[in-house]
C-alpha cells in the first residue's frame, strides 16, 4: 500500500470518531491549578493497524452509512484509486487476472460512479485520466481512448493534457490511425517544456512515416537528434558516449534507424545536405551518415554503405570525422572482398590525408590521428602494387609501387620500418630491371641507416644489382661497372666481414671470372675460397667447388673434374634439389672418360669407364646412355656374353627408355653369335612389336619365326608364321611361303589334316596371286599341287580289283583319272623337281595299276585252260600301263641331259632297271629318291 494510502485511512478514522455536538465544561471540571500536581501515565500508541483490503472496506462501509456525508465524492473517488492499486498489487503478488491483466474492473465501476454522481466536478479531469489508465491498462483500449477524448475535450486547460495527448497517440497509433496520432502528438509538442516532448517528437515521426510522408517525418526524427546528439563530443561510436543514459541512447539508435528508412526511400545519402540546416545539426551530421551506412550494411547492400560513408568525406574533406569514414569506406569494402574498390579507397585515403594534404594544415590534431592508417595504408598500397608487378611483371604496376614505396619514404623518414620499405623499394625496382636505380637503393638501405635486420641483405642485394647491370650492359661499360661491382663487394666484406655471405661474395668474385671465362683466375679465386682460415662454410666451399669442377670440366680435365664434382656433392644434403644436376654432372666426367677411351682406341678402358658411371652415380640419367655403350663395345670386343648380360641389365633396368628399341638388335645379334637360336627369335619378335616401321617389323618377325624354327622351337615357330600371315597378307611370295613351312610344322607334329589344309592354302594363293607370282610361289605352288595328290592317290589305293571284277576296274580306273589329272596339275607348273616328282609318281600310277590287274581276283569256277587264257588276256591288258609307266621313267631319265639329276630322275633309273633290266640294268650309285614333302 502506498503512504498516501495509509493517511487515508487514518483521516477517515478521525473523520468517522469525531463528536458531532459540542458540550459545555462541567464545575468539576480540573483547572489549570489542579492539574499542575496530577502525575498522568502516558504509554506507547500501538498505531493504527491497516491495509488496502481494511480501507476498501472501511470505505465501503463508509458509503453505505452515510449516503448525504459531504466527503461521499472524496471516499468514492479514493476508493477508486485503492482498488486499482489493489488489482495491481494483488496481480504482482498471486497472478490473479482477467483476461490475463489485473483486473480493473472494480476500479473502472468505481471512477464510473463517481463520474455519474459528479459530472460537474471540477476535479473530474483527474478521475477520467485514472479510468482512462484503468482502462488501458485492463485491455479496452478503445474505452481508454474515449475517455481520453473526452478528458482533453472538456478540460483543455488539466494538468494531465500532455499525458493524455501523448497517450492518445500512442493507443491510435496502436490502432494504425496514424492521421490521428500525428495530431495527438502534435498538441504535444506544441508545448515546449512538456516531459514528453523527446518521444513525442519521435513518434511524432513515426506517424507521418507511416502515412508515408517521409521528409516530414525525418523533420520530426531530426528533431530528436537536435534534442539528443547534438554538439556531443566527436566519438563515433554512440555506446561510447557517457552523455547519454540507456534510454537516451536506445532513443537515439531508433532515430538513427528510422532516420535511415526514410532516407533510403528517398535518394539515401544524398537526400542528408537538405536535413543539415543549422550549424547544430552539422555536429552530428557525420552520425547520419555513418548510420544509415550501417543499415545498408544490415541489409548486406555493400556498394551503398561504402558510397554513404564517403560521400561524407567528400562533402567534408576537412572534417574531424572525415577520415573515420573514409576509414569506414576502406573496412566495408575489404571485408566484403571488394578488393578494387578497397583499394581505390585507400588511394583516396592517403590522398586527403597524408603529409601534403589541406587537411593537415587546416585540422592537424585529426591528422594525427589519421596517419596511423596512412601509413598503414601507404604500406599496403606500396606492397599491393608490388605483388601485382611482381605476377603480371608489367612496368606500369612496378612504377606505380614505386610511387607508393617513395611516398611512404618522404612520409615517414624517421619511422622504424622506413629501412625495410627503403630495401623493398630497391627490390622492386630491381625486379623491374631498374637495376641502377636498385644498386643505389640497396647502398642507401645498407650503409644509410643505422644498422638493421636487412642492411646486410641490402649490401649483398646491390652486388646482384651491378651483376644484372653486367649482364645488360655493352662490351665498352663492362670492365667499369666489374670495378664497381668489386668496391661494392669489398665494401660488404668490411662492413659485415662476420656475416655469413662473406664467404659468397668473393665466390661471386670468381664466379664473375668463370662467366668472364677467366678460367684460369676463376680457379684461382674458388682455390682462395677453399683455402679460408677459418674454413668456408659448407655453402661456400661447395659453390667454389663447383668452379673449380665446371672449369676442369670446359677443359677436359675430366678427372679433376670428377674429383671435384665429388666434393660438391659431398657437401651437398642429400634432400638437397641440387644434388640431382651435380650428380648428372659427376657421372658426365666419368662418361666423358669413357669417351676418350673409346676414341683413343682402348676399348676395355671405354667399357670400364662406361660400367664405372653405375657406381658412382647410379641414379643419373646418363647411366643407361653409358651402360648401353659399353655393351656397344663389348659387342665391338666380340665379348657375346658379357654383352648380352649388359643388355638384358639394361632392358630391366630402363624399360621405357628410348634405345630399348636399339637392345633387341644387339641382343639379337649376341645371341646369334652365341648360337641361342630360340633367345635371338625372342628378340626379333620382340623388335617386330617395337617397330613402327611396317617393313622391319615385318622382316624382324620373319627372322623370328626363322629362328625358331632353327632352333627346333615349332610351337612358337608356327606362332610367329601365323601372326606374320596376319599381319603381312602382302607380299605374296613370303605369305605363301609361311604357308609353306607352317606345312612342314604340321607334318613335323604329325598333324597331316592340317599339313593338307595348308598344302591347300599355298595352292590357291599361289592360284590367286596373278602378277605377284615369283618362281618362288610357282615352286610351292607345284610342291603344294603334288601334296595334294596324296589323298587322290591314297583314294585310288584303297579300290581293290575284286569280284565284281568289272565295276572294281570301273573304279579304280576312275580314281586313277583323278590322280593322274592332280600330278598333271602339279607337272604343269614346269617346276623342274616338281615335274619329276609328278612323272615319276605318274609312271608308278601305270606301272601299279598294271600290276592291280595281274594280281586282280580272278573269276571262280574257271577251268585250267580257261584260266590260263584269262591270264593271257590280263597280260595283254596290262602290258600297255607297263609300256606307259617305262615312258614316262625314261622320259624322266632323259632330263639327266640337261643337267636334271634329283631324286626322282634317280627313281625313275631305278625303275627302269627293273623293267628294262638289260637295257638300264647297270649298277649306279644312287642316293635314294626323296619325297620332296615327306
Amino acid at each position: 500500500m502506498r503512504p498516501g494510502n495509509s493517511l487515508t485511512v487514518v483521516a477517515l478514522a478521525c473523520l468517522l470518531c469525531a463528536c458531532a455536538s459540542k458540550r459545555g465544561t462541567p464545575d468539576n471540571e480540573p483547572t489549570l491549578k489542579t492539574l499542575a500536581g496530577r502525575e498522568i501515565a502516558v504509554e506507547k500508541d500501538p498505531g493504527i493497524a491497516s491495509s488496502e483490503d481494511k480501507a476498501i472496506a472501511a470505505y465501503r462501509d463508509f458509503l453505505a452509512a452515510a449516503p448525504r456525508a459531504t466527503q461521499r465524492a472524496e471516499a468514492l473517488r479514493r476508493l477508486g484509486d485503492l482498488e486499482m492499486d489493489g488489482a495491481e498489487n494483488r496481480y504482482a503478488a498471486t497472478g490473479q487476472a482477467h483476461n490475463g491483466a489485473p483486473d480493473y474492473r472494480p476500479a473502472i465501476a468505481r471512477y464510473q460512479d463517481y463520474l455519474a454522481a459528479y459530472p460537474k466536478d471540477p476535479g473530474n479531469d483527474r478521475v477520467l485520466y485514472q479510468l482512462s489508465r484503468a482502462q488501458e491498462q485492463g485491455g479496452d483500449l478503445e474505452s481508454s481512448l474515449r475517455t481520453l477524448d473526452r478528458l482533453v475535450r472538456d478540460y483543455p486547460a488539466t494538468g494531465y493534457r500532455d499525458e493524455a495527448q501523448f497517450r492518445r497517440g500512442e493507443l491510435l497509433f496502436t490502432m494504425r490511425d496514424y492521421a490521428k496520432a500525428e495530431a495527438a502528438y502534435g498538441s504535444v509538442l506544441k508545448s515546449e517544456s512538456s516531459a514528453y516532448q523527446e518521444r513525442a517528437l519521435f513518434m511524432h515521426g513515426w506517424s507521418v512515416f507511416k502515412q508515408g510522408r517521409l521528409e516530414e517525418a525525418l523533420a520530426s526524427f531530426f528533431g530528436v537528434l537536435d534534442l539528443k546528439v547534438a554538439g556531443l563530443e566527436d566519438e563515433a561510436d554512440l555506446t561510447a558516449i557517457a552523455a547519454l543514459s540507456r534510454a537516451d541512447r536506445e532513443l537515439v539508435e531508433d532515430t538513427f534507424r528510422v532516420t535511415g528508412l526514410c532516407l533510403e526511400n528517398l535518394q539515401g545519402a544524398e537526400s542528408i545536405p537538405a536535413f543539415i540546416t543549422s550549424d547544430t545539426r552539422r555536429t552530428y551530421e557525420f552520425r547520419v551518415y555513418q548510420q544509415l551506412g550501417e543499415l545498408y550494411l544490415k541489409q548486406e547492400r555493400v556498394k551503398d554503405a561504402a558510397d554513404t560513408y564517403s560521400l561524407f568525406a567528400r562533402r567534408n574533406p576537412l572534417h574531424a570525422q572525415a577520415p573515420v569514414l573514409q576509414a569506414r569506406v576502406i573496412e566495408i569494402y575489404a571485408q566484403a572482398g571488394f578488393d578494387a574498390q578497397a583499394l581505390n579507397a585507400k588511394k583516396e585515403y592517403v590522398g586527403r590525408y597524408g603529409a601534403d594534404s589541406e587537411f593537415r594544415r587546416t585540422n592537424p590534431q585529426g591528422w594525427e590521428r589519421a596517419q596511423p592508417l596512412v601509413k598503414t595504408h601507404l604500406a599496403e598500397l606500396a606492397r599491393r602494387y608490388h605483388a601485382s608487378a611482381q605476377k603480371s611483371k608489367a612496368s606500369a604496376d612496378y612504377q606505380e609501387a614505386v610511387h607508393w614505396y617513395r611516398s611512404y619514404l618522404k612520409a615517414f623518414p624517421s619511422e622504424p620500418d622506413t629501412a625495410q620499405n627503403n630495401f623493398l623499394l630497391a627490390e622492386l625496382l630491381f625486379e623491374d630491371k631498374h637495376h641502377a636505380e636498385a644498386a643505389v637503393e640497396y647502398e642507401k638501405t645498407a650503409y644509410g641507416y643505422p644498422t638493421h635486420e636487412k642492411s646486410a641483405d641490402a649490401g649483398y642485394a646491390a652486388l646482384l644489382s651491378y651483376a644484372a647491370l653486367e649482364k645488360a650492359a655493352p662490351a665498352a661499360e663492362l670492365p667499369a661497372l666489374q670495378r664497381t661491382d668489386v668496391a661494392s663487394a669489398l665494401r660488404f666484406a668490411k662492413t659485415f666481414g662476420s656475416d655469413a655471405r662473406t664467404g659468397p661474395v668473393l665466390t661471386h668474385a670468381a664466379e664473375q671470372l668463370y662467366a668472364l671465362n677467366d678460367t684460369e683466375q676463376a680457379t684461382s679465386v674458388a682455390q682462395q675460397v677453399l683455402a679460408l682460415q677459418p674454413p668456408a662454410a659448407a655453402a661456400q666451399r661447395r659453390v667454389a667447388w663447383t668452379v673449380v669442377a665446371h672449369t676442369a670440366f670446359e677443359r677436359g680435365s675430366f678427372d679433376r673434374a670428377e674429383q671435384a664434382y665429388g666434393e660438391v656433392l659431398a657437401l651437398t644434403p642429400e634432400k638437397d634439389a641440387a644434388r640431382a644436376d651435380l650428380t648428372e654432372r659427376l657421372a658426365a666426367s666419368v662418361y666423358k672418360q669413357g669417351e676418350k677411351a673409346r676414341a683413343d682406341g682402348q676399348a676395355r678402358d671405354a667399357v670400364a669407364h662406361f660400367a664405372r658411371v653405375a657406381t658412382v652415380a647410379p641414379q643419373s640419367a646418363v647411366r643407361a646412355t653409358a651402360q648401353y655403350d659399353a655393351a656397344a663395345q663389348l659387342i665391338a670386343l666380340k665379348d657375346w656374353d658379357a654383352a648380352a648380360r649388359t643388355l638384358e641389365d639394361f632392358r630391366q633396368r630402363y624399360p621405357q627408355h628410348p634405345l630399348q628399341g636399339e637392345v633387341s638388335t644387339k641382343l639379337a645379334l649376341a645371341y646369334s653369335e652365341k648360337g641361342q637360336w630360340g633367345s635371338a627369335a625372342a628378340e626379333f619378335e620382340r623388335l617386330s612389336a617395337a617397330k613402327k616401321e611396317p617393313e622391319v617389323a615385318r622382316a624382324a618377325l620373319w627372322q623370328a619365326a626363322e629362328l625358331y624354327e632353327k632352333a627346333g622351337q615349332r610351337a612358337p615357330a608356327a606362332k610367329a608364321y601365323e601372326r606374320y600371315l596376319q599381319q603381312n597378307p602382302q607380299p605374296l611370295e613370303l605369305a605363301v611361303e609361311a604357308r609353306y613351312r607352317l606345312a612342314k610344322i604340321a607334318r613335323q607334329d604329325g598333324n597331316s589334316a592340317r599339313e593338307l589344309a595348308l598344302m591347300k592354302d599355298v595352292f590357291q594363293a599361289d592360284q590367286a596371286g596373278g602378277t605377284e607370282r615369283t618362281a618362288r610361289t610357282r615352286t610351292l605352288g607345284a610342291t603344294a599341287a603334288l601334296a595334294l595328290a596324296e589323298p587322290v592317290l591314297e583314294g585310288y589305293r584303297k579300290v581293290a580289283l575284286v569280284e565284281p571284277l568289272a565295276k572294281q576296274l570301273k573304279l579304280k580306273k576312275t580314281e586313277m583319272e583323278k590322280v593322274l589329272k592332280a600330278y598333271a596339275v602339279a607337272a604343269d607348273y614346269g617346276v623342274a623337281e616338281v615335274t619329276t616328282a609328278a612323272t615319276f609318281h605318274t609312271a608308278a600310277l601305270y606301272q601299279d595299276f598294271g600290276k592291280a590287274l595281274m594280281t586282280s581276283q580272278r573269276p571262280k569256277k574257271l577251268s585250267k585252260a580257261e584260266l590260263e587264257q584269262y591270264n593271257v588276256m590280263l597280260e595283254e591288258q596290262a602290258f600297255p600301263f607297263e609300256e606307259k609307266a617305262t615312258e614316262l621313267h625314261e622320259l624322266n631319265a632323259r632330263r639327266t641331259a640337261n643337267g636334271i639329276y634329283d631324286p626322282w630322275v634317280q627313281s625313275s633309273l631305278k625303275a627302269l632297271a627293273q623293267l628294262r633290266p638289260v637295257r638300264y640294268g647297270k649298277s649306279e650309285r644312287s642316293e635314294g629318291a626323296i619325297d620332296a614333302i615327306r
